[in-house]
């Protein structure tokens, strides 16, 4: 009443007030002293008695930590309470923040309790349940392992809690201390008005959560009050901030080295997506970045751990953060972006086994969960040019697993809908990071629960209900299966590694266009075509490839010349794509390629010969399918063969362990010799039902079409010398190799899994052997040899000094 004559009472007052707080066990005074204060603050029309305001910051806040029977304490914590609403409010009326803050924060959690039942189910009669138990029982669940705690396929959005206005409260509500800790944190959110001071409220908040250990979700305080910020909130940018300092956490000292705490702290950060996306699409979405990075550690920490308990807590993180990129995935309205961000990462990926493999393991899982946002946008796109040449690169990386997982993703990211995770995921992943001595049996069991919830969130896009009784067989189903042909190192007859293409071989029969029939397939440009085939025709010659390699290398060509018939391309394209094939075939038949061992030379050979069969089947040339099935028979390797769908892939129950062993190099060179003679005998009976095919598809003539097909498959130049070369300087090394390795008769060492991230540096050292010693093509005249290269920089080099002499000499006296 006395507003205007403030400063001839404020500190008498104030004094007063200090008095009746240090009444103890007179709860009526020190309530009496709590609404003082606050009729006090709610009347400042500045920040002059600040100070004052703030000294009482603690003595209020031990008021709110009143021990004693809840009945009798109730009313003085609600009134502590009170004031200390009023004092968050002054602090955001004056944009100030107490240095006390923290203990404000701390007290309003303390006290704050949500809501045990759903206003709803009052409505309906049912039964009253707890909204966190609701989230945490998961078809049938409830009592699963650590880190299975939320699942996308179940979450449950917390009702929306409605703000409290604090001159509407009925009597009981003003008593009542939950209330008055539902009004501070509400008044916080006021208060964190931009980054920097949401960051001030939300870090002691996190403390909270981390010392008390409230971010699991069954306890549910941390996702309670988090999930009622983000709806206090005004906008949808400021609920992103309080995602992103979620995922941010992760990279604190609390919880950095904890994977069980940070399995949680993921968990609810999943719940906050659920929430957040079910208002609008997430646009902004940098927090993906932190989260890769993070399963990247995870999935690294897990190979090199000592411990079962130890790869338990890891790969329980693992699927904590793969739960969350699923829930992210429904939200995603652009998926550009996170081609960027991965075209970053793949950039800059280091030549170490593990680490290389971890992140490539990492951005697998992102890739289905960008293959999912394009499924859901149904739009085509050109594939992004920058992830293109950063996958290329990849593919000829050292480490041949790393190679593998370039093929998987530009796999799962070319043609989306052709994903079957169920059947795929569990064994692609345990494959490419397996490592004998350190990777645990469990390994398979956490990739396959990723494959069902990929599978789970791919059918209810689809709009398919999911009946929850068999959720869990199938779960256990698809565990034992992957677990099984994980331990033997077998791959079932329809790739394993990779996706069956014959729904979409089917679907295109007879159709002019892929478009109709397979909508959501990237496409391609000419340039990135003809880059693509070149990197294939390079990855295929790399000394140091395993079956799998070599089936990646057929999936990928086969989904490249699937994309292609999205557009027409030109004749000069669809020539190159029967050259590649008809060169491999050659390379695998030479007696005198001392590179490839006898048993590699075998595996191009069943690999030329299914590249071969599957153009010939998309461009409907029947009669050279005929005969190539009776030239190269279907056991000619033991490890690769070729399905039904014309796909190359790995053979089940070949043990990989034995290839490359002297035993089968030397049975390799014995076949190689047998069908040596039988293969040339049909090379005119082939060239003439190709030429025939291909000259009612194109426009060459017969001859043209001969010359072309005759010659080497020569890579293109721009791979080879452009800008971007996927040829680094760190691939480019000197090394020398054993004579042994030149010979066919020599010791061949197994190929393995397990050496500890053995670095093949000859796979792409030797450049100029991937380019053909004869006459190139007119198309390709421009191309120039790399000892061409060579000598221009020596002639440039000797010129420069020439003239740097006579230059010198010119002016010496």
């Amino acid at each position: 009443m006395c507003k205007d004559q403030m400063a001839y009472f404020a500190v008498s007052l104030l004094n007063v007030v200090s008095e009746l707080l240090d009444k103890p066990k007179k709860d009526a005074m020190r309530i009496l002293g709590c609404q003082t204060l606050t009729r006090f603050i709610y009347c400042q029309a500045d920040s002059t008695y600040t100070h004052n305001i703030e000294n009482f910051v603690r003595k209020v806040c031990m008021l709110a930590h009143e021990a004693g029977d809840e009945q009798q304490t109730s009313t003085l914590k609600a009134s502590s309470l009170q004031c200390l609403s009023a004092m968050v409010w002054f602090m955001a009326e004056f944009s100030l923040i107490f240095s006390d803050f923290d203990e404000i924060v701390h007290v309003s959690l303390d006290n704050y309790e949500p809501d045990t039942h759903n206003g709803e189910d009052d409505e309906r009669g049912e039964p009253h349940h707890n909204w966190v138990d609701e989230v945490v029982r998961c078809e049938g669940r409830g009592g699963a392992s650590v880190g299975s705690e939320i699942s996308p396929s179940c979450l449950v959005t917390r009702p929306r809690t409605e703000k409290k206005d604090p001159s509407l409260l009925t009597r009981e509500e003003i008593e009542t201390p939950k209330v008055w800790a539902q009004i501070c944190i509400q008044r916080m959110v006021e208060l964190a008005k931009e980054s920097t001071t949401m960051r001030r409220v939300l870090d002691p908040m996190f403390v909270y959560f981390d010392t008390g250990r409230h971010w699991v979700p069954r306890q549910g305080l941390a996702l309670v009050v988090l999930s009622d910020m983000s709806y206090f909130v005004e906008s949808m940018g400021d609920q992103k901030m309080i995602l992103a300092a979620v995922i941010r956490h992760l990279d604190h000292k609390n919880v950095a080295h904890d994977p069980q705490t940070k399995s949680y702290v993921i968990q609810v950060a999943t719940a906050l997506v659920h929430q957040v996306r079910s208002g609008a699409i997430l646009a902004e979405i940098g927090f993906v970045s932190d989260l890769c990075r993070h399963l990247r550690k995870s999935l690294q920490a897990t190979v090199e751990s000592a411990g079962q308990q130890e790869s338990d807590l890891n790969i329980s993180l693992q699927n904590s953060i793969e739960d969350c990129l699923l829930e992210i995935a429904k939200g995603i309205g652009d998926a550009r972006p996170l081609f960027d961000m991965m075209a970053i990462t793949l950039e800059s990926l280091p030549s170490g086994g593990v680490v290389a493999r971890a992140t490539i393991g990492s951005l697998l899982t992102l890739a289905y969960m960008i293959s999912l946002a394009s499924v859901s946008s149904c739009s085509q796109q050109v594939f992004p040019e920058s992830l293109l040449v950063q996958l290329l690169k990849v593919m000829l990386h050292p480490d041949v697993e790393a190679r593998l997982g370039a093929h998987q993703i530009f796999s799962v990211l070319l043609i989306p809908s052709s994903n079957h995770p169920r059947q795929t995921v569990a064994s692609l992943r345990s494959g490419y990071l397996y490592e004998q001595r350190r990777w645990h049996s469990n390994t398979a069991s956490a990739f396959a629960s990723i494959t069902a919830r990929l599978e789970k969130l791919r059918k209810e896009k689809d709009g398919t209900k999911i009946e929850h009784g068999n959720n869990v067989q199938d779960d256990l189903k698809e565990k034992e299966i992957a677990e099984e042909d994980w331990k033997h190192g077998r791959a079932r007859k329809n790739s394993p590694n990779f996706y069956n293409l014959s729904s979409i071989i089917d679907r295109t029969a007879g159709s002019t266009s892929l478009t109709e029939s397979e909508p959501y397939i990237m496409k391609f440009s000419e340039d990135q075509i003809a880059q693509l085939l070149s990197a294939f025709w390079i990855q295929a010659n790399l000394p140091d490839n395993l079956p799998s390699n070599i089936e990646a290398i057929a999936h990928s060509f086969s989904l490249t010349l699937i994309s292609s018939r999205l557009k027409n391309p030109n004749d000069n394209l669809v020539i190159r794509f029967f050259q590649l094939p008809l060169s491999l075939r050659n390379i695998s038949l030479d007696p005198n390629n001392g590179m490839l061992s006898p048993a590699c030379q075998r595996s191009i050979l069943v690999l030329s010969t299914g590249m071969l069969m599957f153009v010939a089947k998309i461009y409907h040339i029947p009669d050279l399918n005929d005969l190539m099935k009776t030239l190269v028979p279907y056991d000619v390797d033991p490890f690769v063969a070729i399905n039904d769908d014309l796909q190359v892939c790995v053979k089940p129950q070949a043990n990989v362990r034995d290839y490359g062993s002297v035993t089968d190099n030397q049975v390799a060179k014995s076949l190689l010799l047998e069908l040596r003679n039988k293969i040339y005998e049909s090379d005119k009976v082939i060239m003439d039902i190709l030429i025939q095919s291909l000259s009612s598809i194109t426009e060459l003539d017969a001859d043209e079409l001969a010359k072309q097909l005759s010659e080497t498959f020569t890579p293109d130049d721009a791979l080879l010398f452009g800008p971007q070369s996927i040829f680094g300087l760190e691939h480019i090394q000197t090394v020398s190799l054993p004579k042994e390795s030149l010979s066919f008769d020599g010791d061949f060492p197994p190929n393995s899994l397990v050496e500890e991230d053995l670095i093949s540096e000859s796979s792409v050292v030797d450049l100029s052997r991937f380019i053909p010693k004869m006459p190139a093509s007119p198309s390709l005249s421009h191309v120039i040899s790399i000892g061409q290269l060579l000598e221009s920089v020596i002639s440039l080099s000797l010129l420069s000094k020439t003239c740097t002499f006579v230059y010198e000499y010119s002016e010496s006296p």
